[in-house]
């Protein structure tokens, strides 16, 4: 959703912003000029990340077998849907409740169409002072006096620059600049020619040639792009106005280190002079001049009248403020993952799994199916790009509900029955007294919710983590998180945690794990045995997420499945089931 990406460019260039600021506030005198606005390259860094995918920097993966993390605004509101029994399969019913989430698609689209349309104007302009440069080289007029130019070419080598640099006149500007990132140009304003002297040419050369020596001129692009993209941010407006003018203390600051003690005053008066100069020129951003704002040339003056050849700054503290910038800008790193919910995807890596078309099986859903054959330890793997993607697991989280419950001797194996309150239910399977067979079998919403408040939000918490369910996030509420909100799983990690726990690898009592898979015990016939369990995700009265996971035990091996299948408003557990059944009969396991 591309709101979601408004918000994490928001929030990321405010607070690398912010950041940035108070650092300077707080340590400027530590840094030399040059030091202070390379500062300002963090703040590149930090605006491109909400572009970059989030599993290059998703730590939590780290340390959570690839875990990532989102938060979902929970819901109270509950409208009623369900569905029938699966014929031939009379045990299991895939009822559903929906829940009614935010429908945020109407005020999506208004930001993205505000913000493209934001996009465009600042590229409008962006484009309008590119053919005003253009037109201001095509107007211009070669530089004649071959004295400037030898001049020229002297500062040239003062500053190693090899470069072919044109120097041009121009009726069009009154204040130096320099522009073009292949043939680069130094303008002059032709109207001031008659009162330059020789060491106003050397100043002026000497600080154009530093702005291209240090790159100045690929930074304008980059200042431009990044202000088009986050142009609904005054912070970033702020951000790199101080950047434009930390840049010229610093070139001012390299052109004084070529100079003795007693030009000082003669640089600075060189750039007064220049102090009156026209709207039009000053408003060109693709182009780096000598003259600035008034509060500009101010502050630059007072840093030309303070500077010092002597005095040093400790490269040991430029190097810490540099460090603990990178560490308070990574901060956030963890908090870009929360929040990018359509990228939350399980990072599989399994050389030997072998990806097949199945697609006439699905009739038109989008979904995915994954098969593992414990003998061959061999995935089989329809929609690899869907079958690692991270959705809501609906009613299949109820498995490990009923695990987490008899763990915690919430119930036992022996007496796993709660009662029924009396309160009238959707559906009347619902409307009874029920234990973890009848319940998985059913569905029972009200029996799972009562499981997880007993066994307390903590401890599943925990035990989501132990086991590396999908993103194990239960930030969407007790009762919630399961359905439509919070927490996360992809079909292949489904199948994964559906080994772990059929061979008892989580950890957990036999007994218990015995337990759960009786009650997941659909039908057998002569040669297999079939298990597993439905999910129907109903959000705002449509049913959008199916699940069908489970296994097949045979004499001679086990095969572990998972289905998921997604449409808008037309698609259940059963759906996922009959296309399940039909892809492990066509393949001769069932």
């Amino acid at each position: 959703m591309f709101l979601t990406h408004f918000i994490i460019g928001l929030l990321v260039s405010s607070f690398s912003v912010t950041v940035i600021l108070l650092i300077r506030k707080w340590f400027g005198r530590q840094l030399t000029a040059k030091w202070h606005y390379h500062l300002w390259m963090f703040l590149f860094m930090a605006l491109t990340l909400p572009f970059i995918p989030t599993d290059l920097y998703n730590f939590s993966s780290l340390f959570s077998g690839g875990d990532t993390y989102q938060t979902h605004a929970p819901s109270s509101n509950v409208d009623i849907t369900g569905t029938d029994m699966m014929q031939g399969l009379h045990l299991i019913q895939d009822f559903s409740v929906s829940v009614n989430r935010p429908d945020l698609s109407l005020f999506n689209m208004g930001v993205m169409s505000l913000w493209m349309l934001g996009v465009l104007l600042f590229t409008f302009i962006m484009i309008r002072g590119w053919l005003t440069l253009r037109r201001i080289r095509n107007d211009s007029s070669a530089f004649s006096n071959q004295e400037v130019l030898v001049l020229f070419e002297e500062c040239k080598k003062r500053l190693q620059i090899n470069k072919s640099i044109k120097i041009v006149i121009s009726k069009r500007v009154q204040s130096p600049m320099i522009f073009g990132l292949f043939q680069t140009y130094i303008v002059l304003p032709s109207q001031h020619e008659n009162w330059l002297s020789l060491k106003d040419y050397e100043y002026i050369f000497l600080h154009e040639l530093n702005h291209y020596k240090n790159k100045d001129l690929l930074t304008n692009y980059v200042i431009l792009f990044y202000q088009t993209i986050y142009w609904f941010n005054p912070l970033v407006w702020v951000a790199f106005r101080e950047m434009r003018l930390d840049r010229e203390i610093a070139c001012d600051t390299s052109v004084l280190q070529l100079l003795d003690d007693h030009s000082f005053s003669e640089y600075g008066h060189t750039i007064i002079n220049f102090l009156d100069l026209s709207k039009r020129s000053s408003k060109l951003q693709l182009v780096t001049q000598l003259n600035g704002s008034k509060l500009q040339i101010k502050k630059r003056i007072e840093q030309i009248s303070a500077y010092n050849h002597s005095e040093k700054k400790s490269i040991k503290k430029s190097v810490f403020i540099y460090v603990l910038a990178s560490i308070i800008l990574t901060i956030q790193l963890p908090f870009i993952s929360v929040f990018a919910t359509e990228n939350d995807r399980y990072y599989f890596n399994n050389d030997g799994a072998v990806y097949e078309d199945l697609h006439q099986f699905f009739k038109g859903y989008e979904g995915s199916f994954v098969l593992y054959d414990h003998n061959a330890e061999q995935y089989r793997i329809y929609n690899e790009e869907k079958s690692t993607l991270r959705v809501s697991p609906d009613s299949t989280y109820k498995i490990y509900s009923a695990l987490f419950a008899l763990e915690s001797n919430v119930i036992s194996p022996e007496e796993s029955t709660l009662l029924w309150d009396g309160m009238e239910q959707p559906y009347e399977a619902w409307n009874m007294d029920q234990d973890v067979s009848s319940a998985l079998q059913k569905s029972v919403n009200w029996y799972f919710q009562e499981l997880d408040r007993r066994t307390g939000f903590e401890t599943i918490q925990s035990n989501l983590e132990e086991i590396n369910y999908g993103n194990s996030d239960v930030s969407g509420g007790m009762g919630e998180f399961w359905h439509g909100s919070s927490l996360k799983i992809s079909p292949v990690e489904q199948v994964e945690l559906l080994q772990a726990f059929y061979n008892n690898q989580l950890g957990y009592k036999e007994m218990h794990i015995k337990a759960v898979k009786e009650a997941l015990f659909l039908e057998k016939n002569e040669e297999a045995r079939l298990s597993g369990k439905t999910g129907t995700g109903a959000v705002n009265g449509k049913n959008i997420n199916g699940w069908f996971i489970g296994y097949v035990e045979t004499k001679n091996n086990t095969y572990f499945f998972a289905t998921n299948i997604q449409d808008e408003d037309d698609t259940s557990g059963s759906k996922a089931l009959e296309i399940t059944l039909s892809i492990l009969k066509n393949l001769g396991i069932y």
